[in-house]
């Protein structure tokens, strides 16, 4: 039997495919989550899209949250960790499940998070950081950058941003928050009501850089406009 290559979706796709309105794409994956209206519900959901997995030879990863929430992400890790039609064909399924269980679908609920690194020699720093965390490199591409990894699959990805000189004066570490494409603006202005600073909007809308107000980095990423 030939193997069956997965075919990789784009962003773009699958905003645009109305059979995926209730997930969003983060970081390399489809998300949604459920409120089931009990926590007993949200197990059952779990328990049958766990079912409808297992039939389809393709699984998604699952988190059941007390009071009554279900977080699911799909993601195949074959095609390198990216979003392909397996994904999205199991999307399918798991909706229908939801539907069929009353779950009320809250899709801007997702959200992801990175831990960037500056560094100026990025080999010699991420040997470090990989024995600190317990993670594991992953090169998503031939030629792509070495990510670290939680083998759970729980924890953020830490990434490592090369420069040429040290930045005096402001953080080396900062936080990458990716949201929703569609929350992303909305985000922002919340950020900046609570007395956060604009430092810059020049990758808008890609990402925004703010600041607490003692300087501490954090940026608010999305999807659109990458190459």
């Amino acid at each position: 039997m030939v193997p069956v290559v997965p075919t990789t979706l784009s962003p773009a796709a699958i905003d645009a495919a109305p059979e995926l309105r209730d997930w969003r794409y983060l970081l390399g994956r489809l998300e949604t989550t459920y409120r089931c209206g009990t926590f007993g519900a949200a197990g059952r959901l779990a328990a049958a899209i766990a079912d409808a997995a297992d039939g389809s030879g393709h699984h998604p990863d699952l988190d059941l949250r007390y009071p009554d929430v279900l977080h699911v992400a799909l993601t195949t890790h074959a095609a390198g960790a990216e979003t392909t039609d397996l994904d999205a064909a199991l999307a399918v399924t798991i909706g229908e499940l939801a539907a069929t269980a009353a779950a009320r679908c809250e899709p801007v609920a997702a959200q992801g998070y990175e831990i960037a690194v500056d560094a100026m020699d990025i080999d010699a720093v991420r040997p470090f950081w990989e024995a600190v965390l317990g993670y594991r490199p992953l090169q998503r591409r031939p030629g792509g950058p070495v990510n670290l990894v939680d083998p759970a699959r729980l924890g953020p990805v830490v990434w490592f941003q090369q420069m040429d000189e040290p930045r005096p004066g402001r953080n080396r570490i900062h936080v990458d928050v990716t949201v929703a494409h569609d929350v992303a603006a909305a985000r922002v202005e919340a950020a900046l009501a609570a007395g956060g600073v604009l430092v810059s909007d020049a990758d808008a809308r890609s990402w925004w850089v703010l600041a607490d107000v003692e300087g501490n980095e954090v940026c608010i990423c999305t999807w659109l406009d990458r190459d």
